[in-house]
């Protein structure tokens, strides 16, 4: 049996460095806990001001400048973030690339996608429709397929976020992180391992994939709804980020949407920061009581994105 890990700290440095001349190290916000109406403060890393509005450039790019890209290009299938994401990177580097969206996704987010100069698929009802249907066209124009989650080089780039965090606030002993497909988890918990700094899944309520992953023991199924389903709404966790999340993770949790909207209420009074759905889950778990640190902990929390209507953030 075959022991050694898919991802370590050593192939995420490579990646920082491979991709860092095309990105933003993002900044960290720290917060006293009185302003949250916690007992204790807690640093955030702003990854929502990342290049195209979130994490999802750096697995993007990592991938792009890993893979020898065919003259078809790029194509990927997203909720949005992620397509934003490979339609920027391609962008930059000069290739096509063709972007498969579900019909929830929103308006900013297809905006975003094109005025990068992608071209933008509507496939059908639902992320999980969405991929089949770009998987198919990849097959059609062999064009590089760029996974939203479940692909090493992707893997390796998301990794880079906790590789900023754990340099520019060392000390950490939680980082709460919203999950989806698990690549941002997954690549994060590349890093983090079995140290000290222990990571913690948040998940809404209508979208439970890796609290259902972990319950049963391996990728299954789960349901997709509710306000971040856009960018959180996987079926289910890759089967890449799995083995690497099933350690690394102390908690997985569930919180609703009202307490997402709170959280993108909270961030909006309190720091002038404008998250989407699923940027503002993580912090949702604290504000809402699934998740309470332990005494004496130290702890982050990822805004991992910011592709939504402004307006949206206090109707």
């Amino acid at each position: 049996m075959n022991d050694t890990p898919i991802l370590d700290r050593d192939a995420i440095s490579a990646a920082a460095r491979r991709i860092s001349s095309y990105l933003r190290r993002t900044p960290l916000l720290r917060l006293a806990g009185p302003d949250l109406g916690l007992p204790h403060d807690v640093v955030l890393k702003l990854e929502l001001l990342q290049a195209s509005g979130s994490f999802k450039p750096r697995g993007a790019f990592n991938t792009l400048l890993s893979s020898p890209i065919p003259a078809a290009g790029v194509i990927a299938a997203s909720g949005g973030n992620h397509g934003a994401a490979v339609a920027y990177a391609a962008r930059a580097l000069g290739v096509p690339a063709e972007i498969f969206v579900p019909e929830i996704t929103g308006a900013a987010k297809r905006a975003l996608i094109e005025g990068y100069g992608a071209k933008l698929v509507v496939g059908g009802p639902d992320y999980h429709a969405a991929r089949q249907a770009s998987e198919a066209r990849a097959t059609e124009t062999g064009a590089l397929t760029v996974h939203a989650y479940d692909q090493r080089t992707v893997l390796e780039g998301q990794g880079t976020v906790a590789l900023e965090f754990d340099e520019d606030a060392p000390g950490l002993t939680h980082v709460l992180v919203a999950t989806g497909g698990g690549g941002l988890i997954g690549g994060m918990a590349g890093w983090y391992g079995t140290g000290a700094t222990r990571l913690v899944s948040v998940e809404p309520e209508g979208c439970p994939t890796l609290a259902t992953a972990l319950r049963e023991g391996r990728p299954v199924p789960a349901p997709v709804g509710g306000v971040a389903a856009d960018s959180l709404g996987a079926r289910q966790v890759g089967a890449l980020m799995f083995p690497l999340a099933q350690p690394a993770v102390e908690a997985a949790v569930l919180v609703p949407d009202g307490a997402i909207r709170q959280a993108q209420r909270l961030l909006w009074e309190a720091a002038r920061v404008v998250a989407e759905p699923g940027g503002a889950t993580a912090l949702a778990a604290l504000l809402c009581g699934a998740w309470a640190a332990p005494a004496g902990a130290r702890v982050g929390v990822l805004v991992c994105g910011g592709n939504c209507d402004p307006g949206s953030v206090l109707a």
